[in-house]
């Protein structure tokens, strides 16, 4: 399943309390089937202060979703939309957008 959506790509956010949110994945965990996605499910962390220069107090940053929570979104019609693969002329095998057919990767 996390072979579907790798770092760099458009996800809208299907389930849970960020709902309808948009975002680029930021990181993916394979093992843990959870992708980091700017803007979602943002958490706050106190932080100690670790060195001179680096100050402590509240962070906020993202906390990873689990990708069954994640669908891609299509580059044609910039809708949510199921991934597919297939196999091109010279070998190559792509992700496709299941909606418009589109090849996902460059």
């Amino acid at each position: 399943m996390a072979a579907k959506i790798r770092k760099g790509d458009r996800v809208q956010v299907m389930a849970g309390r960020d709902k309808g949110k948009r975002g680029e994945v930021l990181r993916v965990i394979p093992s843990e089937e959870r992708a980091v996605v700017k803007g979602v499910n943002m958490i706050k962390r106190h932080q100690r202060p670790m060195s001179v220069g680096q100050p402590g107090g509240i962070i906020e940053r993202e906390a990873p979703v689990h990708v069954s929570n994640l669908m891609l979104l299509d580059p044609k019609s910039d809708k949510p939309t199921r991934v597919g693969f297939k196999f091109l002329e010279d070998g190559r095998k792509v992700r496709v957008a299941r909606a418009s057919g589109e090849v996902m990767d460059k």
